[in-house]
């Protein structure tokens, strides 16, 4: 084994460092200057006109309350393997989706916090942050459905016919599941995946449900304030149901976080087309969400970054 010298170590980990706080601040550039369906100018005269105080704060109390739920997710899980500070649980939370901007739906954000604990846990932090996605999307999906059904009621997008088929497809799905749970995969089966989620404690479960379904509350309700803020009058229920509409089908796409605005303001646009929103207020809304969700964390993120310190050993 080839042994690399302590200083060529420190150099190189600077190095990585600095690449991907430096790719991060390009690609959130980029992805801003050079997206033409954003008219900069009609948006700051509206900005100008509709400036409050209290709508900057309550937007921005938002996104704060979107990601410290996220860490105190984060912070109930890792309890498994020891507990963190809250000061600990922020600096793995936001520098893993800085480290994960560039990867597809987020993968390197497993990689990332696994980094802050010995090599011995990586298994175990993969699982939990496993865990700790999983629950968000799983609500994703069934808010997201009760959405598209509702939306659908009203628009007729998808067929009757259509709906029996995915359920269908579903059932099947579910049903191929069960017999398959015993199948073994390179040591891994469904069977097991269970038994280990059923290791963790009832109360940390209980706890991280709660957190997540706060989590989603929160981020959709900031969707929905922000299009009050722009004026789009449109009844509540019917609102709600387009918005878990649109974060559902989004984020069922593969894509990156550092695209995420432009898949979900694409989708974004179709389904509020169908309402009649303006085309620029929508994907302005969707921008703004992704600048203040994920690049306002990134950020913060980067100085963790840049003063990682591996706990791994070679």
């Amino acid at each position: 084994m080839i042994s690399i010298p302590h200083k060529a170590k420190q150099f190189l980990v600077l190095l990585i460092k600095l690449l991907v706080v430096g790719g991060a601040f390009y690609f959130i550039y980029t992805q801003l200057a050079n997206n033409d369906k954003l008219d900069w100018m009609k948006f700051r005269k509206l900005v100008l006109e509709k400036q409050s105080f209290g709508n900057i704060f309550f937007i921005l109390f938002l996104t704060f309350l979107n990601r410290f739920l996220e860490i105190l997710k984060w912070q109930n899980l890792v309890k498994v393997i020891n507990e963190i500070k809250l000061k600990e649980a922020s600096k793995q939370v936001l520098g893993a989706l800085t480290a994960g901007l560039f990867t597809p739906n987020g993968i390197g954000e497993y990689a990332g916090k696994a980094l802050f604990f010995d090599k011995t846990q990586a298994k175990k932090i993969i699982f939990l942050n496993l865990i700790c996605n999983g629950i968000q999307m799983i609500l994703t999906i069934v808010f997201g459905i009760f959405g598209l059904l509702y939306f659908n009621v009203k628009f007729n997008v998808i067929t009757t016919k259509m709906v029996i088929v995915i359920f269908v497809i579903s059932c099947f799905l579910f049903l191929v599941s069960l017999f398959l749970k015993k199948v073994t995969i390179k040591g891994y089966s469904l069977e097991k995946l269970i038994h280990k989620i059923n290791e963790i404690p009832k109360q940390i479960h209980q706890k991280n449900i709660l957190l997540a379904i706060g989590r989603y509350l929160v981020f959709s309700h900031q969707y929905y304030f922000l299009f009050l803020i722009f004026d789009v009058e449109i009844p509540y229920f019917l609102l709600m149901a387009t918005i878990a509409s649109v974060y559902f089908l989004a984020s069922s796409l593969p894509t990156v976080q550092f695209l995420d605005f432009a898949v979900k303001g694409s989708v974004a646009v179709y389904f509020f087309g169908l309402l009649g929103v303006n085309e620029w207020i929508v994907v302005f809304i969707s921008t703004l969400m992704w600048f203040l969700n994920v690049v306002i964390p990134v950020v913060i993120g980067s100085y963790f970054v840049l003063n990682f310190k591996a706990q791994w050993k070679s």
